[in-house]
């Protein structure tokens, strides 16, 4: 997630302190990835330090003000237009711990996809419902309701939702395939024993 172009992208529509921005993105990602006013100020005095925000005055409140510049809409422009990489895939928790799972003795790899797999599903069930709210129109505490701003809620709920049914369909390949390897791992051990491990001994010459 790039909270640097998250936030250009907000003041590419007029000047905003911290705290604006902090709740217009929550607004608009429906908090799925909060934001705590910290990091906003934090990533507002990298992209100053940049030339791609500056210093927009002070409200009777003594909210410090920002705005893009002509360099900041450049940058914000070239992120639009560039897809996003793949070549170096954000590290999946997830994928990283049945990796490590089914190397480690004594870990019960199926009972953590089950596990997993249950997780999932009620996360997908609270994806769905959210989104059957969305579409109803039922508005979101503290979020002033607006077409652009629910338009972008449900794109992010839908693509929660794909990424969701995705995993729960990986987990079910993940289980296939450790079915798969308990039966070739069985079936092997039965053709060893069965041969009493005749494998070992064909490559031995005979003694005259």
């Amino acid at each position: 997630m790039s909270i640097r172009h998250g936030l250009l992208a907000l003041l590419d529509q007029g000047p905003r302190y911290g705290y604006q921005l902090r709740t217009e993105f929550e607004a608009r990602t429906g908090a799925t990835w909060p934001l705590n006013v910290g990091q906003v100020y934090t990533t507002l005095s990298r992209l100053e330090r940049d030339g791609l925000v500056e210093a927009a005055g002070e409200d009777d409140e003594g909210h410090q003000f920002y705005a893009v510049t002509d360099a900041g809409r450049t940058e914000l422009r070239a992120w639009f237009d560039t897809p996003v990489p793949r070549t170096n895939p954000p590290r999946d928790e997830l994928a990283i711990k049945l990796a490590m799972a089914v190397t480690v003795p004594g870990v019960d790899v199926s009972a953590v996809v089950q596990g997993q797999r249950r997780h999932s599903i009620k996360a997908l069930q609270d994806y769905t419902r959210l989104k059957g709210r969305a579409l109803a129109g039922e508005a979101r505490p503290g979020v002033v309701p607006s077409a652009s701003n629910d338009l972008a809620w449900l794109l992010v709920l839908d693509q929660l939702i794909f990424q969701t049914e995705a995993e729960i369909r990986w987990l079910d390949h993940c289980e296939t395939r450790l079915a798969q390897q308990a039966e070739l791992l069985q079936t092997r051990t039965a053709e060893v024993a069965r041969d009493g491990g005749a494998p070992a001994k064909r490559g031995r010459r005979l003694r005259t």
